[in-house]
């Protein structure tokens, strides 16, 4: 165990509708009980915007394992499903990789998944995908949103009314939004 404490809790949302898909997160990292930083960036884009993912978690596993991602899209031909399986493989069996404590969600434009370094790649129900401290309260609002005002609004709207309310709730949660569509 670490004497110091880990720099985590975050929400990130992604909701296909529609025929869109859009991916968010809040830009709070918390130390401890403080906030370390309120600004920081969960979204990033892979294969010129095609693939868009998102993480929770420690932000340098995170990136290790976004580097990992991008690495096995362009093996596998920008197949995201491949990708993804073939890094949850990699992340539970490799000695370095199994240690690193983070989640992503990646998104193109035909699906969402949620990849762990238990070796899961969940497809989500109801086309939402959630990961992080606010996880619950951002799934509750989107599906609220689906169901009762899904012809009203878009993915991305959906995405940000979602992550506002988790924000509202979630103390490990800001209102510095980040959030993306994918091309």
């Amino acid at each position: 165990m670490s004497k110091f404490p880990k720099i985590k809790s975050t929400t990130v949302c992604a909701i296909k509708h529609n025929g869109q898909v859009a991916i968010g997160a809040d830009g709070q990292a918390t130390l401890g009980n403080t906030v370390a930083k309120s600004n920081v960036k969960k979204i990033r884009k892979l294969q010129d915007g095609k693939v868009v993912t998102g993480f929770a978690g420690s932000t340098a596993d995170a990136f290790t394992l976004l580097e990992r991602m991008d690495e096995k899209l362009n093996s596998y031909g920008g197949n995201m499903k491949r990708a993804a399986i073939e890094l949850a493989k990699d992340w539970r069996m490799d000695r370095y990789l199994r240690r690193l404590e983070a989640m992503l969600i990646v998104a193109d434009k035909d699906e969402i998944l949620v990849v762990s370094g238990t070796g899961d790649v969940l497809e989500p129900d109801n086309d939402i995908a959630v990961i992080g401290s606010g996880s619950m309260y951002a799934q509750s609002a989107a599906l609220a949103l689906k169901k009762h005002a899904g012809d009203k609004l878009s993915a991305e709207e959906m995405v940000r009314e979602s992550l506002n309310i988790a924000a509202d709730i979630c103390i490990y949660t800001n209102h510095n939004l980040v959030v993306e569509k994918v091309d």
